[in-house]
């Protein structure tokens, strides 16, 4: 289905506005770690009947997390704050330290695990450097949800955080065999910046088999890039606290756009920031969904006579497979 449908230019009949073209970033919006974590959650409301409890933001967006509670979903940051009433709970797409499971099997609790699969993978690699021998060193924004539960999945003092070039050049990990992991969703050239002090200090550091970076990151920022010239304004779609929507952002000023602004949703965006322009990009987090898209462009139009020309790099057709219990109703959880 075409996704930017709703997004063409309308009838005739808007003279006297202004013309804007808006190159529209693809791929942009939800990844296939999102839609499968979101649908977890309505198939368990489904499967269970309501509350269904969600430990965490099952992804970094209002919009969806507030749908998702119209339906019935209760989000909590811990387990404890789950009454024992039967109802399963979910873990975030982020991804949790082993402490939770093993905090909802002692509590015979049922649970469902929404980590994106390429988070998981993170996870299974350091353990499997950590099992070798190696010391890890995680590239990663601290106290982000993802970092806690990558770092969780080892014993203390198994992992060394390393948030950027400065830390880098003076990180002093203990003596013996070095690996690195990365957040799924870091800058991808922030990240190869980090590397090369890293490999320059440490010449054996141990790669992950398969880049950490996930593709759906990858690529938004590589569609960023690609208008970014073109552009005297980029809108990002996406939430504050969401890791890929603000790297976005910052992808595309370093990429030569003069100005990108973050914005949660159309109702926050001020289309009067492209009074002047010719040409302004949009892109979105992937954990926004395209009707927030739509919303911004719907904002220009009050404002632009606008023109839509899609801008993709890459054609996303990645399907992840559900949790067992709902793919199987006679499964069991936990």
């Amino acid at each position: 289905m075409d996704q930017t449908a709703n997004l063409r230019p309308g009838t005739p009949g808007t003279a006297g506005k202004p013309p804007l073209t808006v190159l529209l970033a693809g791929p942009r919006g939800f990844c296939a770690g999102v839609d499968r974590a979101i649908k977890i959650v309505e198939l368990a409301i489904e499967r269970y009947g309501t509350p269904v409890y969600v430990r965490h933001e099952i992804v970094h967006n209002r919009f969806v997390v507030e749908g998702l509670q119209a339906k019935g979903a209760v989000f909590v940051e811990e387990l404890d704050e789950i009454p024992d009433d039967g109802q399963p709970v979910i873990f975030s797409a982020h991804g949790v330290p082993r402490s939770v499971p093993a905090a909802a099997d002692a509590r015979q609790m049922l649970y469902l695990d929404a980590t994106c699969p390429l988070v998981s993978k993170v996870h299974r690699e350091a353990e499997r450097h950590h099992a070798g021998g190696s010391h890890i060193l995680l590239i990663g924004h601290a106290g982000h949800p993802e970092v806690v539960g990558t770092m969780g999945q080892l014993p203390p003092g198994a992992v060394t955080l390393v948030e950027d070039a400065e830390q880098a050049a003076t990180v002093e990990p203990p003596p013996g065999p070095l690996a690195y992991a990365t957040q799924t969703t870091l800058s991808v050239d922030d990240t190869a910046e980090v590397l090369d002090v890293l490999r320059r200090r440490f010449p054996d550091l141990s790669a992950p088999v398969k880049e950490d970076i996930c593709y759906a990151t990858t690529n938004r920022q590589a569609a960023v890039k690609a208008i970014a010239e073109r552009c005297e304004l980029i809108v990002v779609v996406g939430a504050a606290n969401s890791s890929n929507s603000v790297r976005l952002r910052e992808v595309a000023e370093r990429a030569g756009c003069p100005r990108a602004v973050l914005v949660p949703r159309g109702r926050d965006f001020d289309p009067a920031l492209a009074d002047g322009l010719s040409t302004i990009g949009i892109s979105a987090g992937a954990s926004a969904p395209e009707v927030l898209v739509e919303e911004v462009v719907a904002r220009l139009r009050e404002r632009f006579e606008v023109t839509i020309e899609d801008v993709t790099v890459a054609e996303e057709k990645i399907i992840f497979n559900l949790p067992r219990p709902l793919r199987n109703p006679r499964a069991a959880v936990g």
